[in-house]
């Protein structure tokens, strides 16, 4: 055991002197000319899509060369204008918009739903409500708020208004939506109405402040809309021109109507001047189209008056598009850090296509261990001082060298 545990031990000393002697080694590249052709190609091959990538994607697509801001602070302002004709009514936006002036949302109403004279009272419950239909007052339980219905139940069971069939009574706003309501024609001239939409956007790291108004231009934008290469600095937009734009009928916004994103992108190149820095704007219906329940846009409000001491009601049912602005914004400028550190991972990728073709070398083409020779060498302090500098050709199959004078390492 003890001649065991000598044995170990001087083993393990080996171990530790080995890895301490080797942990000190260096190791520096040695150039050998391969005369492979294949090898050759594929080498230029890789070294070209590694440069052509870091060029063309990195620095010019990318511009890994600039420092980036990619969240910006922004204000939007939106205004709708317009005038509509009903019957002989006259509508302006008090009527139609949603809020009249308002931020990154605003709405225009184009088709109304209305159910005048509303008062609070009893009346049958609609039919088409889950157990709303009885034969008796036993069916209709007192007191019990159904959801999905207009009001409480009073407990009696009472005709459908003038049909022959029977409904549980219910105590809310008579006549019920469902029964009166009285449907409006559609606000066609809604196709006209333009929508003002004012956007400043500011980058602080670069502390630059851009909008998509120009300064005292008040005269101009009385009379323009928007044209994507002649009036790019005029943001009024024509709601038969969004629903264009998203790829929208109008005929389907008068019926349903749809919520629509208008997104405003900033990409600024602040290396140029400073008027290439130019807003770009896309629209896309953001309402799920293929699904009838939860399509289009709408919502309900209300108007009260009262008549002979009581109060009353008209509840409208607007259906309208609504606009939801969304404002991205990235810029860019040159600086040094960002552009040395990718040049610097540049050069240290071109690095990658000779240790491909070194992996291919040895492990597909040096059968016999030639170029394996060659490749590897070891050089200790115990070499003779008068050396012989070789520089070797190699090729498949023959082998060629060349001895320079002496020269001392």
């Amino acid at each position: 055991r003890s001649q065991r545990g000598n044995l170990y031990t001087m083993g393990l000393k080996e171990l530790i002197k080995d890895f301490y002697v080797g942990f000190w080694d260096y190791e520096t590249p040695k150039i050998m000319v391969v005369k492979n052709q294949t090898l050759g190609i594929i080498y230029r091959i890789v070294q070209f899509l590694v440069i052509t990538y870091f060029i063309w994607y990195v620095f010019i697509s990318q511009k890994a060369y600039q420092e980036s801001e990619t969240r910006p602070e922004s204000s939007i302002y939106t205004k709708m204008k317009g005038v509509a004709l009903v019957g002989d009514t006259v509508q302006d936006v008090v009527e139609y918009v949603r809020p009249s002036e308002g931020g990154d949302v605003i709405s225009s109403i184009l088709r109304r739903e209305i159910t005048i004279d509303q008062r609070q009272g009893v009346c049958a419950e609609h039919y088409s409500v889950p157990g709303a239909n009885c034969t008796t007052d036993s069916d209709c339980i007192e007191e019990d708020a159904d959801m999905d219905g207009n009001g409480k139940r009073t407990g009696r069971c009472v005709p459908y208004y003038n049909h022959t069939f029977k409904t549980c009574e219910i105590k809310t706003w008579c006549p019920i939506e469902e029964f009166a309501a009285v449907r409006e024609p559609p606000l066609e001239e809604a196709i006209n109405f333009t929508v003002y939409i004012k956007n400043t956007i500011h980058f602080p790291k670069f502390r630059v402040l851009k909008g998509n108004v120009k300064p005292n231009q008040k005269r101009y934008l009385e009379r323009c809309t928007y044209n994507e290469v002649k009036d790019i600095y005029c943001p009024i937009f024509r709601l038969g021109y969004i629903a264009e734009q998203a790829r929208v009928k109008f005929s389907e916004l008068l019926e349903t109507g749809a919520v629509i994103g208008v997104f405003i992108n900033w990409k600024c190149d602040l290396d140029l001047d400073p008027s290439e820095c130019i807003p770009k704007y896309a629209f896309r219906r953001l309402d799920i189209r293929k699904d009838p329940l939860i399509r289009g846009y709408n919502y309900r409000f209300a108007k009260f008056y009262s008549r002979n001491g009581s109060e009353f009601r008209t509840l409208i049912k607007a259906y309208g598009i609504r606009l939801d602005v969304i404002v991205h914004g990235e810029a860019g400028k040159f600086s040094i850090i960002p552009t040395i550190i990718n040049m610097v991972t540049a050069l240290t990728s071109v690095g990658i296509c000779s240790f491909l073709c070194d992996w291919i070398l040895l492990t597909f083409i040096d059968k016999n261990e030639v170029y394996s020779e060659k490749k590897f060498d070891e050089v200790t302090n115990e070499t003779s001082h008068n050396t012989v500098t070789e520089v070797t050709t190699m090729s498949q199959g023959s082998t060629h060298t060349d001895l320079s004078d002496s020269v001392a390492l």
